[in-house]
Parts: C-alpha cells; sequence; structure tokens
C-alpha cells in the first residue's frame, strides 16, 4: 500500500428498487437516449438534529449493533477473511424501510432490530448522521479526519412517488430525488449512478453497478456512500515493523509484517480474550480487536453477541499496553439475500412484499442484495471501501507493559466511541490472503 499522511475508510450503499411504471406514464428521453440527472428537491428541510439521547440514538445504536453482530454469525465462514459496513446496511435499509408497511415491514424491523417506531426511527437516524458528521470539527485543519455520509434517491422521471416517503427521506436523510430515463437508457443511468458512488468515496468504490444491474424495468435507486479518512492517534513506526509468524486456525502459519508500538491504550481481558482499542487521530473514533486465545477463536464468535460486546467495551481501562499486530489487506464479498433471508426477512424478497408506502401500491420487492468491501491496515492508519446493492424487481496506569500480541485469527471492529455505533465490522483469519 502506498504512503499516505492519513488512513482512509469508505462505503457506498446502493438499493435498486424496481416497479413497472404507472397508468399514463411517459418518460421523456433526453436527445440521443443521454441521462440527465436533474434534482428534485422535497420542499421540505432537513430537520434539525436533535440530541442524541432526546433522539433515542442509545436505542437506534443498541439495535443496530446487534444486527451486525446477527449479520456477522450468519456471514461468518472460517476459511476466509471478512469486512463490511454494518452501519451503511442499516442505513440504507432504513430508508427502504421508511416504504415499507404491514407484515414486510415488521419483518424488517426484527431483522434490523429496529425498535423504534417509524416516526421516531428517522429522526433516530438522523441525529446519530449530523453527529457523525460533526466529528473532528474541533481539530486544528492540519489533524482533521474525515467521516462524510451522502444519500441520493434515483428515480424515473414522470414515475410517481408518494409525496409522503420522499418527504420522510428529505428530512431525515437529506436525500432529494434525482431524475433518470432508466427506461430508455438504463446503462446511461447505471453509469450515472456509479459515478457519483466513485466521486463519493474518492473512486475507491469503482462499477459498483455491474452491467445489466439496471434494466428498463428499474423505477427508484436508493443510494448512500460513507467516506472516513483518519490516521491513528499513536502510529505505529514503521522502521520498527518487521516480519513474523501469524498462526492460522488449521495449525499452520504465515509470515507477515508484524508491527510493534507501546502506548497507554483501552484494555479489557476476560476468559480466554484479551481486547484492545487504538484511537484515531481527535480520539472520537478508534479500531476495537477482540483476540481470543488460541483455539478458541471459533468457540469466541459462535458466543459472540450485541450483551458480550457492550460488556467487553465497558470494562476497557488505559493501561501500558505493549502491542504487535499485522499490516494487512483483503476484499470480501457475498450476497445478502440468503444471510437476511435466514435472519427472517422473508416476505420482502417475494410476492408478499408490500413498499406501498413508496408509491401507494403493491408492485416492489427485493431480489437480491450485493456487497463487497476491502480494507488495508498500515502503520499510519485504515484504508477500507465497501459497497452493497439491493435490487428490487417487480411482484410477480503505566506499570509491566500488557503484551497483546495479535499473531492469531481476532476480529476487529471501527466505532463511533460517544454512540457506541459500529461503522464496520470483520475479521482476520489470514492476513497474508
Amino acid at each position: 500500500m502506498n504512503k499516505r499522511s492519513l488512513g482512509l475508510v469508505s462505503v457506498a450503499m446502493v438499493l435498486i428498487l424496481v416497479a413497472s411504471a404507472l397508468p399514463g406514464c411517459s418518460p421523456a428521453v433526453e436527445p440521443g437516449g443521454a441521462v440527465k440527472a436533474e434534482v428534485l428537491q422535497s420542499d421540505k428541510p432537513r430537520l434539525a438534529a436533535a440530541s442524541l439521547e432526546e433522539a433515542r440514538v442509545p436505542e437506534l445504536v443498541a439495535g443496530n449493533n446487534q444486527f451486525a453482530i446477527d449479520l456477522y454469525h450468519v456471514l461468518f465462514d472460517k476459511r476466509g477473511n471478512l469486512f463490511y459496513s454494518p452501519y451503511s446496511i442499516s442505513l440504507a435499509l432504513a430508508m427502504t424501510y421508511a416504504g415499507a408497511r404491514g407484515e414486510t415491514q415488521q419483518q424488517m424491523a426484527d431483522v434490523l432490530r429496529f425498535t423504534l417506531p417509524q416516526e421516531l426511527l428517522h429522526p433516530a437516524f438522523n441525529a446519530l448522521d449530523q453527529a457523525l458528521a460533526s466529528r473532528g470539527e474541533t481539530l486544528k485543519e492540519e489533524q482533521r479526519f474525515r467521516l462524510n455520509v451522502a444519500n441520493a434517491i434515483w428515480g424515473q422521471q414522470d414515475f410517481d412517488f408518494l409525496a409522503a416517503f420522499l418527504d420522510t427521506l428529505a428530512q431525515n436523510y437529506g436525500a432529494g430525488l434525482r431524475v433518470l430515463d432508466f427506461v430508455k437508457a438504463p446503462d446511461d443511468a447505471r453509469q450515472t449512478i456509479n459515478q457519483w458512488v466513485e466521486e463519493e468515496t474518492e473512486d475507491k468504490i469503482k462499477d459498483l453497478l455491474p452491467a445489466g444491474s439496471i434494466s428498463s424495468d428499474t423505477r427508484l435507486v436508493l443510494s448512500n456512500a460513507i467516506y472516513f479518512n483518519a490516521a491513528w492517534k499513536y502510529p505505529f513506526e514503521e522502521s520498527i515493523t518487521q516480519d513474523g509468524p501469524f498462526h492460522l486456525l488449521d495449525g499452520s502459519e504465515v509470515t507477515v509484517p508484524m508491527m510493534r508500538e507501546s502506548e497507554r491504550l483501552g484494555y479489557a481481558q476476560g476468559a480466554g480474550l484479551q481486547a484492545v482499542e487504538l484511537p484515531y487521530v481527535g480520539g472520537e473514533l478508534s479500531m476495537v480487536i477482540l483476540l481470543p486465545a488460541a483455539g478458541r477463536f471459533e468457540e469466541f464468535v459462535e458466543g459472540l453477541d450485541g450483551r458480550q460486546l457492550e460488556a467487553v467495551l465497558a470494562d476497557m481501562s488505559r493501561i501500558e499496553v505493549q502491542l504487535t499486530m499485522p499490516r494487512f489487506e483483503y476484499e470480501s464479498g457475498f450476497r445478502l439475500k440468503d444471510a437476511l433471508r435466514r435472519l427472517g426477512m422473508t416476505d420482502p424478497f417475494g410476492g408478499e412484499a408490500d413498499f406501498s408506502g413508496m408509491t401507494g401500491g403493491l408492485d416492489l420487492f427485493i431480489s437480491d442484495v450485493y456487497h463487497k468491501a476491502f480494507v488495508a491496515v498500515d502503520e499510519e492508519g485504515t484504508e477500507a471501501a465497501a459497497a452493497t446493492a439491493v435490487v428490487m424487481d417487480l411482484t410477480a496506569a503505566p506499570g509491566t507493559p500488557v503484551e497483546v500480541k495479535v499473531d492469531r485469527p481476532f476480529v476487529f471492529l471501527i466505532r463511533d466511541i460517544e454512540s457506541g455505533a459500529i461503522l464496520f465490522l470483520g475479521h482476520v483469519v489470514n492476513p497474508a490472503a
């Protein structure tokens, strides 16, 4: 990985909603079939953010974090590394949830762990989103990191969407309707959305929507992109990085670059577990490494839940830690339809889907969900990117330092410290993969 002054994390999430045209719709076409993304913004301004407590953000975060763990269990595969953005998935599906009704709404709430009613859920996301956007504001210009969240709605020109649905997205997610012509220029529309994703993620996510993912039946795409750029608060000295062994689950080992430092870090220890927290510059966000004892990685993962994670984080105290951990870089890619169905979200993927809160009709269902992610960690910071597409089709104190040697499989997450929101989650079973 090239040298850089700041670590970088970016994530993009796109939801593709496909529905039949309403009677009487006759979408216009730009000369030559080109797609032009004009913006039709709701006249409802974005709501001012309430305090995290007043907006019930702690309850929202608790549910989001439990969903993060639920999904981790379903996606878990000891044969390879894993990385994804549960916050982005929750955020983008929350925009979709705004149009869900009946049993579809209930199943989405159950799986996504949404305990707040619709009228409170979206303002809570709004408050959390704006709180995250404020991170780093008090830092000096040369120290600032970036944590930006952007949302956009892409709709078929002349297609009717319910004003209440668009108002909810505008007021709570800052998303305006960008008009495209999916009917006569679907691939041009796909490239327009991909270009937006690339720009919002500093070119880290390219070609999010593959060829053929947008068709003449597409009527709506909801997109979300997160960009995070930060360095470690306590960078590792590259000059003392040395090759060392990393022990794999099958008992073999690989040789990888191992970074080393001794700092006062957040640390907790329990039965068969060490946990260490590495803050990013500014001390508002961090990476938490959960290191099970040798031979107990799968046992730890099987028992991991939101309460256990919360207890570990609450038990952390700052002490002198002598840390050794690998540089690592890898990609993950999977389809989420089966995972979400296994968690109980079945109706949204079939003929029983009810997204009538979007259009007033029962013409939308989710056909599949795609997610891919990239992460790289080195002496200076973190670089990561992730992308998701949800495709919807027509209904038919210093003493002796504690040693933490991350030389075996481990789980890690990147979180916002004040709210506790988990932004990214993954594990490393082979940093050389």
